[in-house]
């Protein structure tokens, strides 16, 4: 009997790491895929990236509208959950979803996990086991795990930490990062496509791919978006691709700063969304990533390029050698930059060990899906795993 595998996504960045692992249950006879999309992927101020999924080829199965308002308060994130919670009942109680499978920590996913848990639907979980410490995300994430029933994870020391948390270890699949089968499957674009594709001529000098988002659980984000934009007035001979915050609470503050100092600054090019192949495309020829987002931790060390990461929000992930961490002060961020673009410094890079798995992971996540489907193996009642 052919199984229904549900996928959602809410974000640009959630959909591109996502992408593989949705064709090859696309392409599965056993399985029917049903994607649904919502979060910011309809909203233009964050690029209407549900047309990359379009582009991509897929259909979009289920539309469904959270974010009725500005996300600028702890009581704007709540009643999106709430929304996508509701939504979501409504969705699963009309759809018959054999499995749901669901990726990282933002709290869309985890206000999905609840409506799904409720629908009785068993939740796949990537990503799990991971630390951020600085965010909320945190807290979010090691939630989602426990309300789930399959877990894969990108390494090793998360694998464990997800059984620490008391899952079955035969429902526990250390499978890597799933961003890298994009990297490992996709022709990216030369440097010369790449500047014409974005109308921005990155071929002629040095540049960096920069992305910063709140710390939800620290600072003030205007002041850490100040310091960011003034260490970069320090490379005037450098130019920056800055892609613009996520949904969370003062992610719309360093928008709008971003917005305003792309304007003055000739050497910068501000984007809601880059798309998939572009990101990639622009991390591949990069000199160096600068910021707070997953992508200087997880991807960029596969191309082997420096990362500089700023602040708390990453604390506590798994780091490869070619990543500089730095406070949120323009002086350390400069002086972080400056590090990353030296010669020295690039041949740690080049040398560095990549601890996120191979780009296979999609492969090793249909394998399970299929081990525990088709022989008709889940049951939902969990047994909380002591160590």
């Amino acid at each position: 009997m052919t199984k229904t595998i549900g996928i959602v996504t809410a974000t640009r960045a959630e959909w591109g790491l996502l992408r593989p692992l949705a064709k090859l249950i696309w392409d599965d006879p056993k399985f029917n895929l049903f994607l649904a999309a919502t979060g910011t992927h309809f909203l233009r101020e964050f690029g209407e990236t549900y047309k990359e999924i379009v582009a991509d080829g897929f259909t979009i199965d289920a539309r469904v509208d959270i974010i009725r308002s500005e996300i600028k308060s702890p009581a704007d994130v709540s009643n999106t959950m709430a929304n996508a919670v509701s939504g979501f009942a409504d969705l699963f109680s009309k759809h018959r979803i054999d499995l749901l499978i669901l990726l990282g920590d933002r709290y869309e996913t985890l206000a999905v996990a609840i409506a799904a848990m409720n629908a009785k639907i068993p939740i796949a979980h990537l990503h799990g086991g991971e630390l951020t410490e600085g965010a909320i995300d945190d807290s979010i994430r090691h939630a989602i795990t426990k309300l789930s029933y399959l877990h894969f994870t990108s390494c090793e020391a998360y694998h464990r930490r997800v059984i620490q948390l008391g899952e079955q270890p035969q429902r526990v699949y250390n499978v890597g990062a799933i961003g890298i089968d994009n990297i490992r499957q996709m022709k990216l674009l030369s440097i010369e496509e790449l500047s014409s594709a974005i109308g921005f001529d990155v071929s002629d000098s040095k540049y960096a791919v920069v992305t910063y988002h709140p710390e939800t659980l620290n600072g003030n984000v205007k002041y850490q978006c100040e310091q960011l934009l003034e260490a970069l007035s320090a490379f005037p001979e450098m130019k920056f691709i800055i892609t613009k915050s996520n949904a969370d609470e003062g992610g719309l503050i360093i928008n709008e700063m971003v917005d305003d100092y792309a304007k003055d600054h000739a050497n910068v090019l501000a984007v809601s969304s880059l798309g998939n192949l572009k990101y990639l495309s622009a991390l591949k020829h990069a000199s160096a990533v600068i910021g707070n987002s997953s992508s200087g931790i997880a991807e960029a060390p596969y191309f082997k390029i420096p990362t500089v990461n700023i602040g708390v929000r990453q604390r506590g992930r798994i780091q490869a050698e070619s990543i500089i961490n730095c406070n949120a002060v323009a002086s350390e961020i400069a002086g972080a930059i400056k590090k990353a673009m030296s010669d020295e410094f690039a041949r740690i890079a080049a040398k560095s060990v990549y601890p996120y798995g191979d780009g296979h992971a999609s492969e090793k996540i249909v394998a399970a899906l299929h081990e525990w489907l088709d022989n008709e193996r889940i049951d939902l009642k969990k047994k909380f795993y002591d160590l």
